[in-house]
């Protein structure tokens, strides 16, 4: 059985300042940069991304992998027509090499299912169709999604199977990749497609309501689980959209997968019903930065653990620069004691404080780079690192980082922040220790992240606390201005309720 490899991922914000380009691929910053050809299997297997769960499931199959080519770029505004066609130039080409090597039983693909590209809105349907249009009808195309993918009617009918990730956190990336191989090996013996039905709910969902830890999310997807295996389903999606991507497919979705088209309405029915139902539980208040520091400093006084402040309108993970300063400044404003901020994302900071050396004081205009808003500090140099390490927690232990020179600098009395010259959501503790901080022996640990902090902090924390300070993954999706939405998407859950 002969079987192709490729992965393309990108989650892309619409309303981010900084466009995603070809040098975006190249350099991640927390990935490898692009991949293709036999190499690129060693560089992948043992990464926190879905295709070392697809190369080891093929592996173990037996299967003989071709593979294609591969590339990741942190969530930033949308992809560049340039970068795009590159990307996906590559893997269709590498595709073309492998025909001309012999028929292909299927091909296996990490997608994302929210990336947006200059001239292509709904990209992974644009991906989906070239692939499809280079191997015909007959050869299996499954692909593995993250959860937060827009999935679109256009995807489910040009790939045999869809597998998104079932956790927020997503700490199970590896079987999702490997779901999506055992789903093509399964289309491939059963000869056939399966029966399938889409549904795209008609209302947006926050980040911070996604996470799969806490209701109402662990619910729904306890849910699935159950509906799934009661309905006999190959596979039964639900993917929670990704709600800052300007266009017609943008979403909530569920899609089922199953023996039968009875089976597939039933569940796809089921599971609709359930949201339908709880709809109103996934409406989630963020606290302004000023009312979740004060909340912070209030209970870092009697706590025994860390309290975590999670910047979630700045985060790396869903489009912000990691480069906006009002948290900080929050911190500095009231006087918090035994705080650090991780990370603000100013090459040009980290340079100055690279040639001043360590012990130096200096004047800085921190960060503010996406929004015009630096903020103006006296810096002393704590430590300086390259800002190379490896990932140690439940997200992306093994992944690779390199953010450049990096500094740890103490603005006030209480509060220390680590600057970076590039981005990277505070998904790990490695972050912090690398720099020679335990985040565990701090009275208040800040991050610019929405949710995947929590698989490796809320573990060391007294209480989490999530707040809204200035940035572009707004907390309240519903403020923004979109304009390609299709007619009667509601912006909030419970909002104009039918």
């Amino acid at each position: 059985m002969r079987i192709a490899v490729g992965g393309f991922q990108h989650e892309s914000n619409s309303f981010a300042p900084v466009p995603t380009g070809w040098a975006q691929f190249q350099t991640p910053g927390d990935f490898p940069g692009v991949q293709r050809g036999p190499a690129m299997l060693d560089t992948l297997r043992g990464i926190a991304l879905p295709m070392a769960g697809i190369i080891r499931a093929l592996e173990d199959a037996g299967a003989a992998i071709v593979p294609l080519a591969w590339a990741v770029a942190n969530p930033a505004g949308p992809v560049t027509a340039e970068a795009f066609e590159r990307v996906l130039g590559l893997l269709v080409a590498a595709l073309s090499d492998a025909l001309d090597g012999g028929p292909l039983d299927g091909v296996v693909l990490e997608l994302h299912g929210a990336m947006i590209a200059e001239g292509f809105p709904d990209a992974e349907g644009e991906v989906l169709r070239r692939i499809r249009a280079v191997v015909g009808t007959d050869v299996a195309i499954t692909a593995s999604l993250d959860p937060h993918a827009n999935l679109t009617p256009a995807m489910v009918a040009l790939a045999d199977a869809l597998s998104p990730y079932r956790t927020y956190p997503h700490v199970d990336m590896h079987a999702a990749g490997a779901r999506a191989a055992m789903l093509a090996l399964a289309r491939i013996r059963r000869g056939r497609p399966w029966a399938r039905t889409v549904r795209q709910l008609d209302y947006l969902t926050a980040l911070t309501a996604q996470c799969t830890l806490v209701p109402p999310m662990a619910a729904a997807m306890a849910e699935r689980a159950r509906l799934a295996t009661l309905h006999g389903c190959a596979e039964l999606a639900f993917c929670f959209g990704f709600p800052y991507c300007d266009f017609h497919g943008c979403g909530p979705a569920i899609v089922a997968f199953a023996e039968d088209q009875a089976g597939a309405d039933a569940a796809a029915d089921a599971l609709q019903s359930w949201l339908d139902r709880h709809e109103p539980e996934f409406a989630v208040a963020v606290p302004p930065a000023a009312d979740g520091v004060a909340m912070a400093i209030a209970a870092a006084r009697r706590a025994s653990r860390a309290v975590i402040l999670a910047d979630t309108q700045d985060n790396p993970g869903g489009g912000g620069h990691g480069d906006t300063t009002g948290l900080l400044a929050e911190l500095i404003r009231q006087g918090a004691q035994g705080a650090v901020l991780g990370c603000i994302n100013d090459a040009e900071s980290a340079a100055a404080c690279h040639a001043a050396d360590v012990g130096a004081t200096l004047p800085l205009a921190l960060g503010g780079r996406s929004d015009g808003a630096p903020l103006a500090v006296t810096a002393t140099i704590e430590a300086l690192g390259d800002g190379r390490f490896t990932c140690t927690g439940p997200v992306a232990r093994g992944n690779p980082v390199d953010l450049g020179p990096t500094a740890l600098l103490r603005v006030a009395p209480g509060v220390r922040v680590i600057v970076a010259s590039t981005k990277m959501q505070a998904l790990d503790q490695a972050l912090f220790t690398h720099m020679g901080v335990d985040p565990a022996a701090q009275a208040i640990v800040a991050v610019k992240s929405s949710v995947h902090f929590r698989a490796h902090f809320e573990p060391i924390a007294d209480r989490v606390i999530i707040v809204a300070a200035p940035g572009p993954v707004v907390a309240d999706p519903a403020v923004l201005p979109f304009r390609s939405l299709r007619p009667g998407l509601r912006l909030r859950p419970g909002a104009n309720r039918p």
